[in-house]
């Protein structure tokens, strides 16, 4: 039996590929404490730890689609220059875990960014010879425009730190290609325009065989935001306009079958959204 999540969504699997599992939030999300968190009792037990901090996950998304291969965010990557500890220079088994799913780097054809964050982008490169280089050479790295545009206006050394080593390196491979921000990869896979944690950012639809799944991006980092969507992100370039996306994304799905995959959700990582009361939660049964 396989040890990674996956999900079959009419004919397209869709594969967990997991870089990290973590407790404690409040450094995303600042109303995610112990306290407010206990007044949540749906979070329990996948969504909480025992000390009552929020648990939550990094992991790139591979679809199967026909002959397609494409992986969906990046994760944070091995050997980066970053000015944070909790991500600088990592030594882990990702690549390893990928081609142990089935997924050897040089098969992959796609890569799709709900946007241009550290931890979404790292395994767009990796470092050979001296040198940053493509990881998945084989691949075109799709970007929304308005996402582009938004980071070439951005000069603080932390983006400089992350686009040196894993942006600028694919850029200059020319294999970035700018899309419009509800593009369709495919005739099962579309961008779906959710803005607000950054203004191009996009979620991943999914819909085959009368089937249907959206991959959240940061729209929403943990489940507790469906019972609290005002419960923004510091890092949100747009804070009302996150909260407003939120709301949006879970009445338009609330109640239906769509399977929701949380980009940053601990395992069991998708559900599906239900109301509950005025606001919402995640159906993980």
């Amino acid at each position: 039996m396989s040890d990674f999540l996956s999900w079959q969504v009419g004919d397209v699997r869709i594969t967990r590929i997991q870089e990290s599992e973590e407790s404690g939030l409040e450094w995303v999300l600042k109303d995610a404490t112990p306290e407010n968190l206990k007044t949540i009792d749906w979070l329990a037990p996948h969504f909480i730890d025992e000390k009552g901090e929020a648990t939550w996950s990094i992991h790139a998304l591979v679809l199967e689609v026909g002959n397609r291969r494409i992986i969906v965010d990046t994760c944070v990557g091995n050997d980066k220059n970053l000015p944070m500890p909790l991500w600088n220079q990592l030594s882990g088994s990702f690549l390893a875990d990928l081609e142990r799913a089935g997924f050897p780097r040089e098969s992959i054809d796609t890569v799709l960014c709900t946007h241009l964050h550290v931890d979404h982008v790292g395994w767009n490169t990796i470092f050979e010879d001296g040198a940053w280089k493509p990881t998945f050479p084989n691949a075109r790295y799709l970007v929304a425009r308005e996402e582009w545009a938004y980071w070439q206006e951005q000069d603080d050394d932390f983006t400089e730190a992350v686009f040196s080593e894993s942006v600028r390196p694919v850029e200059a491979a020319g294999l970035i290609d700018l899309v419009d921000k509800d593009a369709r990869i495919t005739d099962e896979v579309r961008l779906e325009p959710t803005p607000g944690h950054t203004p191009g950012h996009v979620s991943i639809h999914v819909a085959s065989g009368g089937q249907n799944a959206v991959i959240t991006g940061d729209m929403t980092h943990h489940p507790c935001q469906l019972a609290h969507p005002e419960w923004g992100s510091p890092v949100d370039a747009d804070f009302d306009g996150g909260i407003a996306t939120r709301e949006a994304f879970y009445d338009r799905y609330a109640d239906g079958e769509t399977l929701v995959i949380g980009t940053h959700f601990a395992t069991p990582t998708a559900g599906r959204v239900v109301r509950d009361g005025k606001t919402y939660r995640l159906d993980t049964d």
